[in-house]
């Protein structure tokens, strides 16, 4: 297609709101889809919004944002946004989301959707309401858009694996070993809901559900906080990285859209509360019956961003780990003993999906492109007058997984049913 014919493809607005790191990443896929795959409408970045006006300036040049704005509000009622992406902490994504629905805006939330059931099924009504006017909504699971995930989708939903019978899933990080590390948004419930459940938990249990094809329906839980209080920090930051007061070297610093500072601290102290957990684990069983056990963790010394998922059904497994993100490791179990076993499937064939418009065999996709593809659908979708996936019930169901999960933890790991 020609230049001028892209000019000419209608174009569909979009403005961010939130700009540190899901704000970048985002920023990509924006920028980059249009370029990748053949559209039928244009996106176009028309505005950022953060509080800090000098820094959401800088990142709206340095990410090719045509504007800048401090007030969301002001970027919800821009005639030239028809779609808000909401890359901010949890305890703003309801107000946004539901407000920019209301104005007549297409939504893609991230996740976790919300910081509780109670906003995520607000959300929800809002969305299920606005489609009927022919918006449409989507939360942020970007692991769906992967390659090896979606084809392992395909293989299950194919009957590959036959009946399902476990499903293990792991998510470790280690960012938070250090107890000087500050205490971010991400350590206070009031703005994240959540420590790793929400975080890593919320990208895992999507994600296992997603690949089953199967909902769980109660789990039994643990979770634990390893370091109760932190230096507060020295700004505002990403939550990924932060200085703390006393000045302590630490990976560095980012401006996000939320403060670093903390309600639960002490007057004249440096010091707060971390009220959120460090580490989740959880089994569970889904609704066919199969079992699953899920850990989510930001102490696991030496793992970075480690995910990881096995399935085990009665006709062959699958194997998937983000640090290899462009392999599935399958086995057919209705081989013959004596030479089956584990293989691996390099996904990167342009039958695969998403790999028709990217690269010659064998040239793997790394995890930037996730955010590419989840621009793609939803720009099919909107362009179809489809509704997207995951919807913003998808991201409700994963949030009562999530009440459940908590609320069994406060019980001492009693089972507990995932509302319905």
């Amino acid at each position: 297609m020609g230049q001028g014919d892209e000019a000419a493809k209608p174009p569909l607005g979009v403005g961010m709101v939130g700009y540190a790191f899901m704000g970048a990443a985002h920023s990509q896929g924006w920028r980059t889809v249009g370029r990748v795959f053949d559209l039928p409408r244009r996106p176009v970045l028309a505005a950022v919004c953060g509080r800090d006006g000098q820094a959401v300036r800088a990142m709206a040049d340095r990410h090719g944002w045509g504007a800048a704005e401090t007030d969301w509000r002001a970027l919800i009622a821009r005639d030239d946004v028809d779609l808000v992406d909401i890359c901010t902490p949890g305890d703003s994504h309801a107000e946004i989301a539901v407000a920019a629905l209301a104005a007549g805006k297409h939504v893609l939330c991230e996740k976790p959707l919300a910081n509780t059931v109670a906003e995520a099924e607000a959300m929800a009504a809002a969305a299920a309401s606005a489609l009927g006017r022919g918006q449409m909504s989507m939360v942020g699971f970007n692991y769906r858009r992967l390659p090896a995930t979606a084809l392992a989708r395909s293989m299950v939903a194919e009957g590959r694996l036959g009946a399902l019978r476990h499903v293990r899933v792991t998510y470790l990080q280690d960012w938070l070993v250090d107890p000087e590390f500050p205490l971010t948004w991400r350590l206070r419930k009031e703005t994240a809901g959540s420590g790793a459940l929400g975080d890593l938990g919320a990208h895992i249990v999507d994600l296992a559900q997603y690949l089953a094809g199967d909902p769980l329906g109660g789990v039994s839980a643990l979770t634990e906080t390893f370091v109760r209080r932190r230096p507060l920090p020295l700004r505002a930051s990403s939550g990924l990285s932060a200085v703390p007061q006393n000045g302590a070297s630490d990976p560095g610093s980012g401006p996000g859209f939320g403060s670093g500072s903390g309600s639960d601290a002490v007057p004249g102290s440096r010091s707060g509360a971390v009220t959120v957990d460090d580490a989740a684990l959880f089994t569970a069983r889904f609704a066919s019956g199969a079992l699953a056990s899920f850990e989510a963790s930001r102490f696991a010394t030496g793992r970075k961003n480690s995910l990881r998922i096995e399935l085990n059904g009665e006709r062959g497994s699958l194997a998937f780990d983000l640090e290899r993100l462009n392999e599935l490791a399958y086995h057919d179990h209705t081989e013959p003993a004596s030479h089956a076993g584990f293989r691996r499937i390099l996904v990167t064939e342009p039958d695969h999906p998403y790999l028709d418009a990217w690269w010659p065999p064998g040239h793997g996709l790394g995890y930037e492109h996730t955010f590419v593809h989840q621009a793609r659908d939803l720009v099919r979708a909107i362009a179809a007058g489809r509704p997207p996936t995951p919807s913003f019930a998808d991201g409700l169901q994963v949030q009562r997984v999530l009440a459940a999960v908590e609320e069994s933890a406060e019980k001492n790991s009693l089972y507990t049913p995932v509302a319905v």
